[in-house]
């Protein structure tokens, strides 16, 4: 049996899947498999893993003849690792040199590590490929993943570099289709609930952004991630809440990290001249705790840029009093 299984799944991205999975192929660990699973790709995606299967006997292929969906393909790949560790990486990301080797070595030698992840280098694809020196040593620590999530109401595991172990990713289970924005989120607390999680002090991935990436997001968009979050960390709750002390103490520190970043993105917008988005996020954070109206950071809105957002300053000032003091009804909430 191999050490580790790579789930590459693939939506026409066939210009990016071969560096993608060279980057599999040339690991130093050599004992592993490659299953790309194509989601009924319109470019040349089959094709171009066709050819690498032909060339390496360690690469297998998937076509979807229908789409079906990311959550359903990342299921997919979930349920074919049977290795002992694992990792679903975007066919337009790639591994760094001596990923694999230093997860697997932190895993193998601490049997309570469920999760590894590390650091990763942001690439534009318009810009050289970055080179990445060799390392001669490498650190880790244990790291309070759900503690650390929860305080900050965000996700500090980089999809490409979460290196895990099999056995506990069938124990926690699929992503769900209802968190399609925020599945890998969700995915990482149920990790944290069910074993320790090691952080890597080491590049382990190169995560590509470009014009065509799913992840681009505009305000409607960035409106739609605040919501996956909060759903996120409820029905993380609502599934590991009971067999976990504090657990209300930490969801409403989720809710309120939460509601913090959503009024810093508020006044952003508010400060920019976008009055009406910025008060409808912050109707939006009030509803996800209250107690955020003490962190409001009404102290920006006295620097509006320009003359004409200096004009605007005292009727804001004047609208923020008014529409606080109306926040205990008509606040928008998040679909259940």
């Amino acid at each position: 049996m191999a050490k580790v299984d790579i789930v590459i799944p693939c939506y026409n991205y066939g210009r990016f899947l071969e560096q993608c999975v060279r980057s599999v192929l040339a690991q130093s660990v050599r004992d592993l498999r490659v299953l790309v699973i194509d989601d009924a790709s319109a470019d040349e995606s089959v094709a171009v893993a066709e050819r690498l299967a032909s060339e390496d006997s360690r690469v297998a292929l998937v076509a979807h003849r229908v789409n079906k969906g990311h959550i359903d393909t990342y299921n997919e790949g979930i349920e074919w690792a049977s290795s002992e560790y694992f990792l679903l990486l975007s066919a337009d990301d790639m591994l760094a040199p001596g990923a694999l080797e230093r997860a697997v070595e932190v895993m193998d030698a601490n049997p309570d590590i469920v999760l590894t992840y590390g650091d990763f280098v942001n690439w534009r694809d318009t810009t050289p490929l970055p080179v990445l020196p060799p390392l001669a040593g490498y650190s880790w620590a244990r790291h309070e993943l759900l503690l650390a999530m929860c305080h900050s109401a965000g996700n500090p595991v980089p999809t490409p570099t979460a290196i895990v172990r099999t056995s506990a990713q069938k124990a926690v289970g699929g992503y769900r289709k209802s968190l399609p924005h925020a599945g890998d989120m969700e995915m990482w607390l149920r990790f944290a609930a069910n074993g320790a999680v090691a952080r890597i002090d080491a590049i382990q991935a190169i995560y590509r952004r470009h014009t065509a990436a799913m992840s681009n997001a505009y305000f409607a968009q960035m409106v739609r991630d605040y919501r996956q979050r909060q759903l996120a960390f409820d029905f993380f709750f609502e599934e590991y809440g009971g067999g976990l002390p504090d657990s209300r103490i930490l969801l409403r520190a989720a809710h309120l990290g939460l509601a913090t970043d959503v009024v810093s993105h508020s006044v952003r917008l508010m400060r920019k001249g976008q009055v009406k988005d910025g008060f409808a996020l912050m109707r939006y954070a009030m509803s996800l705790d209250p107690r955020v109206c003490y962190r409001l950071p009404l102290w920006s809105l006295l620097k509006p840029p320009g003359p004409e957002g200096r004009s605007r300053l005292m009727a804001m000032t004047r609208d923020v009093a008014t529409r606080l003091s109306s926040f205990g009804g008509g606040a928008v909430r998040s679909p259940r």
